[in-house]
């Protein structure tokens, strides 16, 4: 994005150099400052709070289960107890 608004300052038009130029810059800042070490550190600060969930969307979601072995469901315990 940085690119596409910096090619607004090959324009003939002060106006849309401007532009470019400044949306550029705020692109810039944005991907540099606030998402590379604004956010980290905020998350950092609030520690387990930033991996907060409301109760009502943690209910909904589905339970992945990726380093352990998965709980017991009743048909793998129906099928342990007839064989």
């Amino acid at each position: 994005m940085i690119l596409e608004f910096g090619a607004f300052m090959l324009s003939p038009q002060r106006l849309l150099r401007q532009v470019g130029f400044g949306m550029a810059v705020a692109i810039l800042v944005d991907a540099v400052i606030i998402r590379c070490l604004v956010v980290p550190a905020a998350m950092q600060l609030m520690g387990r709070w930033a991996w907060w969930m409301p109760a009502a969307l943690a209910r909904r979601m589905p339970r992945l289960n990726l380093e352990s072995r998965p709980e017991p469901t009743d048909t793998t315990l129906a099928k342990e107890h007839a064989s």
